[in-house]
């Protein structure tokens, strides 16, 4: 990804809170409403000079998820919200991939493609102070790890997934940005400006192809994991949600 894109998709979300009403009481935000075939207020943006990923809805296993196809190519898309981290710091969605990508390594700037990842933007203030937490598919990194992004230091990415050998396989996520934040910039996390879903492919010339499920925001609850995946799971029926 190009730092046209990185600096593009961090500044939307910088102002998307002078523009965005702020969260409403409901429980549980959801912003991604693949499963639905809704993707209103999702916007796209596409690396300058690159051609774009193609976001379109298939069936997997007769239900209806977002596929991000990007062949050479470079384009998010970006939601504008406006959320308040100190009631709402959680994150839950679903995504698969069908193989990471072989000339990818998230530690350079050449490498930096990914068959998926999710950006959750934070607004500070000015341009230049916003920051982002960048979960991603990783292609070299190891599960669990963090490391800048190479593009900025104000991106931190954080590995959820790892490599092929969950390729293929539906993957849940719950994740608290809040302390996710808090262990990345050592500070409380302003409110959140916009969440974003990006493949890509365009600096390894490759071909990529991610998948994405609902995507909601969470109160900070003491819901039991294993009883969120279990409603995730029954979203997947085809027995390989893990």
């Amino acid at each position: 990804m190009s730092r046209i894109t990185t600096v593009t998709i961090i500044f939307i979300a910088a102002v998307a809170l002078t523009f965005s009403s702020a969260l409403s009481s409901e429980s549980v935000l959801q912003i991604g409403k693949f499963s639905s075939e809704d993707h209103a207020g999702w916007k796209e943006q596409t690396v300058f000079g690159s051609k774009k990923t193609i976001y379109s809805f298939v069936l997997d296993n007769g239900r209806s998820v977002l596929q991000g196809k990007s062949v050479n190519a470079a384009s998010a898309l970006i939601y504008k919200t406006a959320i308040d981290t100190r009631t709402h710091p959680i994150i839950a969605w679903s995504w698969k991939i069908d193989h990471t990508l072989k000339k990818g390594n998230e530690r350079n700037k050449y490498g930096h493609d990914f068959a998926a990842r999710l950006y959750v933007v934070f607004k500070r203030g000015f341009f230049s102070r916003t920051r982002a937490i960048e979960y991603v598919w990783g292609n070299v990194m190891s599960k669990g790890e963090t490391i800048p992004n190479p593009y900025s230091k104000n991106m931190i990415m954080i590995a959820v997934d790892s490599g092929n050998e969950m390729a293929g396989k539906w993957i849940i996520h719950k994740r608290n940005f809040a302390e996710d934040y808090r262990n990345a910039f050592g500070e409380d996390p302003p409110k959140v400006g916009a969440i974003a879903i990006m493949t890509d492919s365009d600096n390894t010339h490759e071909t990529a192809t991610g998948y994405y499920g609902d995507i909601s925001i969470l109160p900070d609850s003491k819901e039991d994991e294993q009883e969120f995946k279990e409603k995730i799971h029954k979203e997947h029926s085809n027995g390989n949600t893990t």
